[in-house]
């Protein structure tokens, strides 16, 4: 149980950075931007494609985030200079980037054909270059020895990707919380909440868009690079659903956290996807539950994450209104008896 749950903040911390992204457009932007399903996969097939060719890992997963950086950006150029509603300009973009991500890996065969998947069992990723510095310093040791004490036997193979993704996590977020304060990114939060306000300031709303959504997309490129190198494998479907889990995330963390700042706020999202790795992982412990029901499972915590806030949200109101009802009586109650209102 301890190694599946541990597995779980592993791929919950790298699913993390995608989810920034997806604050990003949907929170900050306001724009449903669904390339996030076919951008995953553009990080994955980049890196992946580039590390079969012998490339470097670390520039491999910097050609992901700028692979998906592109992407992003001609879902905003579609949106906001062919005037293609936001929603279809999402789509469009995402089965555009089936094809081409199928072409990216397919660099990899002879003849430069669609490949579906790419192994990397037998290549080193950035994982591996970190396990091989990581496993020198002794820390996993140190740190097994304790847990072994208190009768745990199932214990991790490394902390290193923990321990780093958590560092790197929080450096993106941090220079997340920077940007969203600077003049653009007030500009970015300005065109979110109302477009029509911003642009009578004579502000460039499309460029911002633009920029926006390359940005978003070049994390969501990044975490997919990541977590192909975790798994070892690029796969052409390995994006499906990646729009639900990062608004699970998104949502969970609001719920359980807040959002009444953007500190707090990239804060709740990283967290919320760690929850939601580790809900998925217990919910996959329940015996008549397997694989295939993950997507089921995906949509009643979403389910779950949205009811529930707006069922307190009511309740509270409600316990509000009985307060406030209680004070008047009780101060009729006290007034003199022909100061009192009709009944």
């Amino acid at each position: 149980m301890f190694t599946a749950l541990f597995g779980s903040v592993e791929q919950g911390i790298i699913y993390a950075i995608m989810a920034l992204g997806v604050y990003l457009t949907f929170r900050v932007l306001d724009f449903p931007d669904l390339t996030v399903d076919g951008s995953f996969v553009t990080g994955a097939a980049t890196a992946a494609t580039m590390i079969t060719f012998g490339y470097n890992p670390l520039l491999a997963t910097l050609c992901a985030l700028l692979a998906g950086f592109v992407a992003g950006s001609i879902t905003g150029i579609l949106h906001t200079k062919a005037h293609i509603n936001e929603l279809l300009a999402g789509i469009l973009m995402m089965i555009a980037l089936y094809s081409i991500n199928l072409r990216i890996m397919g660099l990899t065969t002879e003849n430069a054909v669609g490949r579906p998947n790419i192994p990397l069992s037998n290549s080193d990723t950035v994982f591996t270059m970190l396990y091989n510095f990581w496993s020198k310093l002794g820390i996993d040791d140190t740190l097994n020895n304790l847990l072994a004490a208190t009768g745990l036997t199932s214990l991790p193979r490394t902390w290193g990707i923990v321990i780093v993704m958590f560092i790197v996590v929080f450096i993106l977020k941090f220079i997340l919380d920077w940007f969203l304060k600077t003049e653009f990114g007030l500009a970015l939060r300005a065109t979110g909440d109302n477009v029509k306000m911003i642009r009578s300031f004579s502000a460039n709303t499309d460029s911002v868009k633009i920029f926006a959504l390359g940005l978003s997309n070049a994390l969501v490129a990044l975490s997919g690079a990541l977590i192909a190198q975790l798994n070892k494998f690029a796969d052409a479907g390995m994006g499906i659903g990646m729009i639900v889990i990062g608004l699970a995330s998104v949502i969970i963390g609001e719920a359980i956290f807040g959002k009444k700042t953007i500190v707090r706020a990239t804060l709740a999202v990283i967290f919320g996807a760690i929850i939601y790795r580790v809900v998925i992982s217990l919910a996959l412990q329940v015996e008549f539950l397997d694989t295939g029901d993950l997507k089921l499972i995906t949509a009643i915590v979403v389910i779950i994450a949205l009811v529930i806030p707006y069922a307190m949200g009511k309740y509270k109101e409600k316990k509000r209104r009985a307060k406030r009802r209680a004070e008047l009586m009780r101060q009729v109650a006290t007034m003199p008896e022909g100061e009192k209102p009709l009944a």
